[in-house]
């Protein structure tokens, strides 16, 4: 049997680079494509050389003319303080960019994946959110580029399958976190894992009971093969049911580290969601598919990591 040809569009970034080496691992050729602004060449470095592996500095704004056999659609800022940057340009690359990529997959007849997220619940005024849920967001606020970015992506997606009868897949990703996130890329787990090794305070935001639920890497990106490998057209939910507030998760990190950063309570964001987890019903009967690996194991490792980076630093 022959390799698929397998297009990463955000390959360089931090969920996108962990995808790539599983790929590669699983035998496809990966086209890693990312113009990064956010990701880095370093991320996928150690694949250069390998057989079947290109990278290639494409903005998806812009049309793509190149055969595959797949296409996974990351190509996205994840955090706030990144995408929130440039609004309009986030907007571009969550709508410009699913249309090209939806383009390019009508052309070739491939299977594409949107990495949808679950922003697209906003605020939620459910306490588990299930793919049934529409959501809570707020079309003004500050994080609205992101949310309704990929809230339209999400309806493009099936606007090309049901007028065009382009294979789709849609992931809704919850928080992911693990070895390989970048040092000052805004997202908590490793913002709280960096000032604390530092010793610099760590900064939460409202009281610190808002939640959030924390999926490894590894298993994320485990769910995104699998849901491209079934066939499924609806968006399934991929994150962790293991559920912490933000607070406390400052206080796990700070003990696990041996830190003593104090814990600053700041003001609370705008449209800051007070809640997530994600319901999974849809995910273990659709794809049999559940995280494996737990908070505190997933911390150790990421710990780990970043103790090398800052010492190095």
């Amino acid at each position: 049997m022959s390799r698929k040809r397998v297009l990463v569009a955000g390959g360089a970034g931090f969920l996108g680079s962990w995808l790539c080496g599983e790929l590669l691992f699983l035998g496809d050729e990966v086209l890693c494509v990312d113009n990064f602004s956010t990701g880095s060449r370093g991320s996928v470095v150690g694949f250069l050389g390998r057989d079947g592996f290109e990278v290639m500095r494409h903005d998806v704004t812009f049309p793509l003319y190149v055969e595959v056999d797949e296409i996974y659609n990351l190509a996205c800022p994840a955090s706030p303080v990144a995408y929130e940057r440039d609004a309009v340009q986030t907007v571009k690359t969550c709508v410009h960019g699913a249309i090209n990529m939806l383009g390019l997959a009508k052309r070739t007849g491939a299977r594409i994946l949107q990495a949808s997220t679950s922003e697209v619940y906003g605020d939620p005024e459910v306490s588990v959110q299930g793919e049934e849920y529409l959501g809570r967001v707020n079309q003004l606020g500050p994080r609205a580029c992101y949310d309704e970015g990929k809230r339209c992506a999400e309806t493009l997606f099936m606007a090309y399958r049901d007028r065009h009868a382009v294979d789709i897949r849609v992931a809704r990703i919850f928080n992911t976190y693990g070895p390989g996130m970048s040092i000052g890329d805004g997202r908590v787990v490793s913002e709280f894992i960096v000032k604390a090794l530092r010793g610099d305070p760590l900064r939460v935001y409202g009281s610190g009971n808002q939640t959030r639920s924390f999926c490894y890497v590894t298993d994320m990106v485990g769910g995104l093969i699998g849901l491209m490998d079934f066939n499924y057209h609806l968006p399934v939910n991929l994150g962790s049911e293991e559920e912490i507030s933000i607070g406390g998760l400052a206080e796990k990190i700070k003990k696990m580290t041996g830190s003593k950063s104090a814990i600053e309570y700041l003001p609370e964001r705008q449209d800051d969601p007070r809640q997530r987890r994600p319901k999974l019903d849809r995910a273990r009967r659709v794809l049999g598919w559940s995280p494996k690996v737990g908070l505190e194991e997933g911390l150790e490792r990421t710990i780990s990591y970043f103790i090398g980076k800052v010492s190095g630093a």
